[in-house]
């Protein structure tokens, strides 16, 4: 608290009047799925951003972001996207999200306080949408309800970002609990909690610094015919989580799907196999079996590299260390560790999850990784955190 609120004074001159802070993000399993009303997994973690706002006495807008030093300029008036904004195009849309909705505001100085930028993903982006929608709420003493809370988010991303609005995304940020991971359903637009209790395991992020893959175009497979292909494989199943799952008959699905380019097929496939993933990792969460969790999350890395194409070398390489941190054979159908490639569009980053007895070594690893592919790594130990909320002095 004290140091958004010396970062917000030495700029601006003035203690701040609200303060919010929203948790990092990264997906576990299916944050590609969402098109189809599939599930995503969703970890929030103590990589908090912070948001500090103090009023001004005219309707102009002034964003710092105090890690990198930079300043950006804005009017009520005038919240058009800006390709040169960057970070401050965030804060714009959610101002832009209240006020198409007819909330009354009136200038502001804003500071974002954030070890982590948003060039490393991890739900920074997000997380200073969340800690600027609190943090405006309160300096404006705006009433709205949840829904509308989630509608401004909605409006800012569509209308003034044009990009889509993911709730998995958004739920995280806002209703993530300590020591739970949380489950979007698209279907029903709804979110649940999911206890993480392995109290012997470390989760890492790690930014392995690799360029971008940009071989995968999610969209490609973005088609309503292809939605309604999913859901003629669907069967309602009362005892299964959510209450429906794809059909396993694979003669049943290639035939639904005959039509259908071979690479089409392919991704369409890996969409129902990370669907079972996620089923399994909820019910393996729910009982503490960390084996069949972990077979799920390096099951899904599979279908990401083997179906999607959108791993890489690098962060196989790291994954498969990871997994040679127990060398007992006769474990590998029983995982101590697991890890995937994860990120929107699916980029540099991935997480690993290993016995604390293995950080060590883990990290070794990363260091040859260096060695051998001149990348330097930043590595983020991490755990299960609370949602967005306002921060008291």
């Amino acid at each position: 608290m004290k140091l958004i609120n010396d970062a917000h004074f030495e700029e601006y001159k003035v203690k701040p009047e609200a303060v919010a802070k929203a948790p990092g993000r990264f997906h576990l399993i299916g944050e590609q799925s969402w098109f189809f009303k599939n599930k995503t997994l969703s970890m929030a973690v103590n990589l908090p951003v912070y948001v500090a706002l103090s009023k001004r006495d005219d309707n102009n807008l002034r964003f710092y972001f105090k890690q990198i030093n930079e300043h950006k300029k804005g009017m009520l008036s005038s919240l058009k996207y800006k390709k040169e904004d960057r970070w401050a195009n965030a804060c714009k849309s959610v101002v832009f999200g209240y006020i198409s909705g007819g909330y009354q505001l009136t200038g502001f100085d804003l500071t974002i306080y954030s070890d982590i930028l948003p060039s490393a993903g991890f739900g920074i982006t997000t997380a200073i949408k969340v800690a600027t929608l609190l943090a405006l709420k309160s300096l404006f003493n705006i009433e709205c309800s949840d829904a509308e809370l989630l509608q401004v988010l909605e409006r800012g991303n569509k209308k003034n970002l044009h990009i889509e609005n993911y709730l998995s995304d958004n739920y995280s940020a806002l209703y993530s609990k300590k020591g739970n991971l949380l489950i979007t359903d698209y279907s029903k637009n709804t979110w649940d909690y999911a206890p993480f209790d392995f109290p012997d395991k470390k989760v890492f992020l790690i930014d392995t610094k690799v360029p971008r893959v940009s071989i995968w175009d999610e969209s490609s497979i973005f088609e309503p015919e292809n939605a309604l292909l999913l859901g003629d494989l669907r069967e309602k199943k009362p005892n299964v989580y959510g209450g429906w799952q794809y059909i396993n008959n694979i003669t049943d699905i290639n035939e639904v799907l005959e039509n259908l380019s071979e690479d089409t097929q392919r991704k369409l496939k890996s969409v129902i196999r990370e669907h079972k993933d996620l089923l399994d990792a909820k019910t393996a969460l729910d009982t503490g079996d960390f084996f069949k969790f972990a077979r799920s999350i390096n099951h899904s890395h599979e279908t990401m590299r083997d179906m999607f194409n959108v791993s890489c070398p690098e962060i196989d390489w790291i994954l498969k260390r990871v997994n040679e941190l127990e060398p007992n054979l006769e474990l590998v159908t029983n995982p101590v560790t697991c890890g995937r490639i994860t990120g929107k569009g699916f980029g540099r980053c991935m997480f690993a999850i290993m016995r604390t007895s293995d950080v060590e070594n883990f990290k070794a690893k990363l260091n040859e990784f260096e060695r051998i592919f001149g990348f330097h790594p930043e590595c983020y130990e991490v755990e299960p955190s609370d949602g967005a909320c306002l921060v008291k002095d």
